[in-house]
């Protein structure tokens, strides 16, 4: 069968690679075309569009690009029609996808969204978009399977794939000294990794801030996870001669999350990759200031983390905004590395987290999921 996949940032990317792997499982003869990334691409999608050149965050940012935003959105429209899949899948992304759902409805393909918009944070009329636009929505978290019911959605929750890209992940017995050979970092120094996101908007916004923090420790390496989207000028760019206990890596964000004995965070999936792998945080966030007025005015969520979000209370802190300063950051860097009890309990919250999303194996099932829907919508 054909399939077209699109995601937009560098989660997406992942679990697209994923999903695309499983459906290779299921179905080998399967034809999959992708708006994606490097991840998809390596797993065996046909790409189209790399996601860095539509990567926007943020109220004002979005309204600035919306001339670019709508040239790749016709462009996506006829590449679709031209290819003309067996189905649509959309993962996350909903201010793209949604677009993209209700077109390819309208021309009569089947539509299937994986990893649901967080309507229940949000915006949460997008949810009869859902109803309206959507054949199948397959949910990554168990707290969502009654959110979506209440709207007579019948999702599909079979685990959270983000399990299997960490327990999977090819480096995953490697040693802190073998990763300090790899490195070339020094494996007796205390590790402190830095996330700053995957968007140049949240990386100008939260870098400045690591660097600050970073200058107050320099007897700690801070390993910065550097976003594959993002060229290393970039950050050389921000970083100059500030600080010289910053070292930048790419492609290393597991093995600096696993080999560190804290990290600063922004928020999203790296948080939650984090938890997984077992690694104590502070998240932080910020950005556009009148972003961030409209944000809080429209959010209704008590967290903004997701290992937060799934426990329903605060495992590790979050700052944001105006608490997103070097000196609360630095607070709280020491309570990470220095109050073995906070630690602990921490430690102790991440396993419950990991009890909750289930086992492993959710992307080969979400895969097999789709293609028993499929094949059964095409009988019909």
């Amino acid at each position: 069968m054909r399939y077209y996949i699109i995601a937009g940032e560098a989660s997406g990317d992942l679990h697209g690679s994923n999903l695309i792997k499983g459906i290779r499982e299921v179905d080998p003869a399967a034809q999959i075309r992708c708006w994606g990334g490097d991840l998809m691409k390596e797993a065996g999608g046909e790409l189209v569009r790399h996601y860095k050149e539509g990567a926007i965050m943020g109220f004002v940012e979005v309204v600035a690009n919306l001339g670019k935003l709508a040239r790749n959105l016709n462009d996506c429209k006829k590449d679709i029609l031209e290819y003309s899949p067996d189905a649509v899948i959309l993962i996350d992304y909903p201010g793209f996808n949604f677009r993209i759902a209700q077109f390819a409805k309208e021309k009569g393909l089947r539509v299937f969204y994986y990893i649901a918009p967080k309507v229940w944070a949000w915006k949460e009329k997008r949810v009869h978009k859902l109803r309206k636009y959507v054949d199948r929505l397959f949910i990554i978290f168990p707290f969502e399977i009654e959110y979506f019911k209440k709207w007579g959605i019948n999702a599909i929750y079979r685990g959270n794939p983000l399990l299997d890209s960490v327990d999977n992940y090819p480096r995953a017995t490697e040693t802190r000294e073998e990763f300090a050979l790899r490195t070339c970092i020094d494996a007796s120094r205390t590790s402190v990794a830095l996330l700053a996101g995957s968007r140049k908007s949240e990386i100008k916004y939260l870098l400045p801030r690591m660097i600050e923090v970073a200058k107050r420790y320099p007897e700690y390496q801070f390993l910065m996870a550097c976003a594959p989207s993002m060229e290393e000028e970039f950050y050389r760019s921000i970083i100059g001669n500030k600080c010289s206990n910053i070292k930048l890596l790419f492609g290393e964000t597991y093995s600096i999350l696993r080999h560190s004995d804290a990290a600063i965070i922004s928020s999203g999936t790296a948080s939650l990759e984090a938890a997984l792998i077992g690694v104590p945080q502070v998240v932080c966030y910020g950005g556009n200031e009148i972003s961030y007025q409209i944000a809080r005015m429209v959010v209704k969520l008590k967290y903004i983390s997701l290992a937060n979000l799934i426990m329903d209370k605060g495992l590790f802190k979050e700052l944001i905004q105006h608490d997103c300063t070097p000196d609360k950051i630095s607070m709280e860097l020491d309570q990470l590395l220095g109050n073995e009890e906070y630690r602990n309990e921490m430690m102790g919250n991440y396993a419950k987290v990991r009890e909750i999303l289930g086992g492993k194996g959710a992307s080969a099932k979400v895969a097999r999921a789709m293609t028993e829907e499929l094949e059964q919508m095409i009988k019909n």
